[in-house]
């Protein structure tokens, strides 16, 4: 491959695109991860694809204002789709916590390293079972092939924002809640159920000290139904991966020109 100062411009774009889009993934956008191991993994993803991306031929800017503006354009790309990615994994910690809060886990939680406060010990469970399941389910290989394939649909410096783009994208955010019912239903309506019955007995019998019995009866009680919801979590991120494929290639439709 010859290299000229257009190949090192190019190579430039597409390691600025695969370093917001990594950066931004549920696995690696966390204090664990030191920058220095996000970054040589993004040099690795721009070295291995690069040769296989076909460039443009009508060269880049020669100014380092329009350069510059090339840059913001692949840093965007790699930003909506980091988080079309990160918005399904936010809903299910928005379950876990939401369910652990019911539980009576509140008390219980822990400093997450990942995001730098307080989280639930259910919440924290789930997300990372949320993870596994998707490199389970080989969702890591569409990933890598959405990457490449975003610059066959998208080439550098190529982007026309479609006006349907921003609802796209605050409906897929918006979903994160609907994803957090849809998965934690089970947990969330038992949980209610035995807190209204508790509100019964109270009524009903005055006398006993009804906090006593209910907290460990809605502990086992959201424990029993959280299981039921990994099952629910493990169907829905089985269904999450075979359609992922699909969705990230509808939203650089939009961007494309």
């Amino acid at each position: 491959m010859p290299v000229n100062f257009d190949t090192i411009e190019g190579f430039y774009l597409v390691l600025t695109r695969l370093s917001v889009l990594v950066f931004m993934l549920p696995f690696f956008n966390t204090r664990v991860f030191p920058a220095l191991v996000k970054a040589g993994f993004s040099l690795l993803l721009a070295i291995i694809l690069f040769p296989v991306i076909s460039m443009t031929d009508t060269g880049f800017p020669d100014s380092i204002t329009a350069f510059a503006g090339l840059v913001a354009v692949e840093m965007i790309v790699g930003l909506v789709l980091g988080l079309m990615v990160l918005a399904v994994f936010e809903g299910v910690r928005i379950m876990g916590q939401v369910v652990g809060f019911e539980t009576g886990f509140a008390i219980a939680n822990v400093f997450d390293p990942q995001s730098g406060a307080q989280i639930s010990l259910l919440a924290n469970f789930a997300f990372f079972l949320s993870m596994v399941l998707f490199l389970l389910f080989n969702g890591h290989h569409i990933l890598i092939h959405a990457m490449k394939e975003s610059f066959d649909i998208l080439p550098i410096g190529s982007v026309a924002m479609d006006p349907k783009l921003v609802p796209e994208m605050l409906s897929k955010t918006s979903d994160m809640f609907v994803i957090a019912l849809k998965i934690g239903a089970p947990a969330i309506a038992a949980l209610f159920l035995t807190k209204v019955a508790f509100g019964l007995v109270t009524k009903l019998i005055p006398q006993m000290n009804i906090m006593i019995v209910a907290f460990p009866v809605q502990i086992v009680v959201g424990l029993f139904f959280f299981s039921i919801c990994l099952m629910v979590l493990l169907r829905f991120m089985e269904t999450y991966v075979a359609q992922l494929g699909t969705f990230l290639v509808s939203i650089l439709d939009l961007m494309s020109p």
